[in-house]
């Protein structure tokens, strides 16, 4: 289900925010010849892309979609940065693709350097100040082609208010809908605000300003915001976690296609859009069906599937981890890290518990794990580990002295 909301009712919710001014100096600062040649550039540099990852997609194709926005530029017009995307049919289970890029005149042609590539990193670096400021270049400089995926938690919430419940109105899906890897969720309700999932620099893909952004954060990960409504546009200035980026909407200035209100929110790692299979956001853990859009989300035994609510419960702390109990009632806390100390209370299915340290005794099987590690959760309180969900097989907290 979706939520229409008039355009009136919009102006009186919008909440009060610094919206960051998009500089777009396409147009006002670069010649009708500086802008073909770099346009040219970047888009062969794409198609060079689309080459390498086999894509069905002919360069005629990738010329006659490809958008090319500057954003900042140097005095001397040697160096450039900006967004690059390959606008997407305006057709169902369709999405577009998109790059930062870096430019650089080396004798008297642009060469191209995308997000993900060595030369993009290397370039970066060199690219003086006015280009690319200092926490970008520290932002960008966590993602490397050596990087291995990580495997506990991304420290992410999920994009609307903490306390709130927003519908899960698609499942795990691929970006562009039906390909793997399943890197996004399509969510909406509420208020309709969609916030920062986490703290980073934030770029707005689309030419115009509009529908897309995409937010590097400090911890490796990158997450996109597509169909947004009255967004703003910010240019690489730096967003905390909870900004207000737009509202939910239908809008497709980038291609694609939307038939009802909604965010369609998405994962990346390394430079690219990452399954969100196993990983939690908000406090719940989101599992891919056997098709696009199927799938569910749990938090501890509760399960949640596409057209249910999901609570935001906030981002985990990277000690902390969510009780699941496997649906038997309550967890027993002991006095001790094994079964043979005595029980000293009881913590309910889904709370979310800090762990202090660890130590190992009894051995149990739960949900995802099978493990002698024992959480020490408070003074003198201990649980099995397998009964706590923390995105690792392995202990998340220092061992006890």
């Amino acid at each position: 289900m979706y939520w229409c909301i008039g355009f009136a009712l919009l102006l009186v919710l919008m909440p009060t925010v610094a919206v960051p001014v998009w500089e777009n100096v396409t147009t006002s600062q670069f010649s009708e010849d500086d802008l073909s040649n770099l346009t040219e550039a970047v888009t062969k540099e794409m198609t060079q892309q689309k080459t390498q990852q086999k894509a069905s997609i002919s360069a005629a194709d990738v010329e006659s979609r490809a958008q090319v926005n500057v954003q900042r530029k140097d005095p001397d017009k040697k160096w450039v940065f900006g967004t690059a995307v390959i606008e997407a049919p305006k057709e169902k289970g369709a999405y577009p693709e998109g790059w930062i890029y870096v430019a650089k005149m080396e004798e008297a042609e642009w060469k191209v350097a995308l997000e993900g590539s060595q030369l993009f990193q290397s370039w970066l670096q060199d690219a003086p100040s006015t280009v690319v400021n200092s926490n970008e270049k520290k932002a960008f400089a966590n993602r490397s082609s050596d990087v291995k995926i990580m495997a506990d938690q991304d420290q992410l919430r999920l994009p609307f208010a903490l306390g709130a419940t927003w519908t899960l109105t698609g499942g795990p899906h691929g970006y562009s809908g039906q390909n793997t890897p399943y890197s996004s969720l399509d969510l909406a309700g509420g208020n309709q605000q969609v916030l920062a999932a986490g703290s980073g620099n934030a770029y707005t893909m689309c030419g115009n300003g509009q529908g897309w952004i995409r937010i590097i954060h400090a911890n490796g990960f990158a997450t996109d915001y597509y169909h947004l409504l009255n967004n703003i546009r910010p240019n690489g200035s730096w967003v905390d976690v909870g900004t207000f980026l737009g509202y939910t909407g239908t809008d497709v200035s980038c291609g694609g296609y939307a038939s009802g209100r909604h965010v369609h929110f998405a994962l990346r790692y390394n430079n690219a859009y990452v399954s969100i299979n196993g990983r939690e956001i908000g406090g719940w853990v989101f599992w891919s069906g056997n098709s696009a859009y199927g799938g569910y989300a749990m938090h501890g035994s509760t399960v949640r599937y596409p057209g249910q609510g999901l609570y935001h419960y906030g981002a985990l702390a990277p000690n902390q981890g969510i009780v699941d109990v496997v649906g038997r009632g309550t967890l027993n806390v002991r006095s001790g890290p094994g079964s043979n100390y005595p029980i000293v209370g009881t913590k309910n299915d889904g709370e979310i518990v800090t762990i202090a340290c660890t130590a190992t005794g009894t051995t149990f099987t739960g949900r995802s794990k099978t493990t002698n590690i024992w959480d020490r959760i408070g003074n003198g309180q201990w649980v099995s580990d397998a009964y706590v969900w923390t995105g690792s097989t392995t202990a998340v907290a220092p061992t006890c002295n």
